[in-house]
């Protein structure tokens, strides 16, 4: 299947987090049609992480199957591909496939793909890819970073806020103790926090991305409710210290994830640069030294017009055979 159209199938099949099983059970039968030996890995729900291989890897290409919602089918003009996933990271995917199947050709071994569940929310499939058993002493981790060997990435820490009131009716306010707006003022000081960073990292930022609350316009909120997530630039201890100063007993926190700022390494001959999202990298500890690489621009991920540029999709194949070779002088 040609490039294009194997991205084409990989974006046409929804995958939202915690909904993989259909793109899953298709990269099952494409991977062993390529001739390479599957290890399935069960994640729960009928979810699951795929090891394909060949021989006993020292050098691994990895990415994700999910992506955020909603759903956007395929497109394309003459200059990009669109579509859910197209750069996140459904064309890194592909691109990392083809790489293996032309290194496969070229009569290469000890080579493999990881590819795993949940990296858009929870990252429940990395958490238990550490688990495999591996002699791997490079992982090559594929997002959008334009093709560009990441030198480093920030970290996310990611938390609920739960304010709680008293319910009364919306004619008699003082009956009542609004959820919502404590909700608002906490969130409002948040916004104004001057976080922790490190200058070799980046500014750490901070993002309210849901926020829920009430029952009816004429109804003083008992409860509400935001997710919050922040890019750290430094370690996770801190930023909590921070934020627990400004909430104090206003509300409730519940951390859900988070993982720390991470150096990668670099190879000379490549364009390098520094990217302000997470990965599963620091999830995968036991998959060898880390790299970062992939076609596509992280400003076009998870937006309503996420495409990827049909020429870095081919170069993306190129860079990620190339790095393999070289790694592979060294291991």
């Amino acid at each position: 299947m040609e490039l294009f159209e194997l991205l084409k199938a990989l974006i046409d099949i929804p995958s939202p987090s915690g909904k993989e099983h259909i793109i899953s059970d298709f990269l099952e039968d494409f991977l062993k049609d390529m001739g390479l030996e599957i290890y399935l890995q069960d994640v729960g729900s009928g979810r699951k992480n795929i090891f394909a291989y060949k021989g006993e890897p020292l050098i691994v290409l990895s990415t994700h199957t999910d992506v955020v919602s909603p759903h956007i089918g395929y497109s394309e003009d003459d200059e990009f591909i669109y579509g859910r996933g197209a750069c996140d990271a459904k064309g890194v995917l592909a691109c990392q496939i083809k790489s293996i199947e032309r290194l496969i050709e070229a009569g290469e071994d000890d080579i493999g793909l990881l590819f795993v569940v949940g990296e858009e929310y929870g990252s429940d499939g990395a958490r238990k890819a550490a688990e495999i058993p591996n002699r791997c002493v490079y992982l090559i981790c594929g997002e959008p970073t334009e093709n560009r060997l990441a030198s480093c990435t920030k970290g996310g820490l990611r938390f609920e806020l739960i304010a709680r009131g008293r319910a009364a009716h919306s004619a008699y306010p003082e009956e009542g103790d609004s959820a919502i707006e404590k909700l608002i003022n906490i969130c409002h000081d948040l916004l104004k926090l001057r976080l922790p960073s490190e200058d070799r990292f980046g500014l750490t930022t901070l993002n309210i991305g849901v926020v829920k609350g009430g029952t009816h316009s004429n109804v003083i909120p008992a409860l509400a409710k935001a997710e919050v997530m922040i890019r750290t630039a430094t370690d996770s201890n801190s930023i909590k210290r921070c934020i627990e100063s400004v909430v104090k007993d206003r509300a409730e926190i519940e951390y859900h994830f988070e993982t720390e700022p991470v150096s990668l390494m670099t190879m000379p001959g490549f364009e390098h640069a520094k990217m302000s999202y997470t990965t599963d990298i620091p999830l995968l500890k036991n998959w060898g030294l880390p790299l970062l690489i992939g076609p596509g621009s992280p400003l076009s991920a998870h937006s309503d017009n996420e495409r990827v540029s049909k020429d870095q999709l081919k170069k993306g194949v190129e860079l990620y055979t190339r790095l393999i070779m070289e790694l592979k002088s060294l291991a």
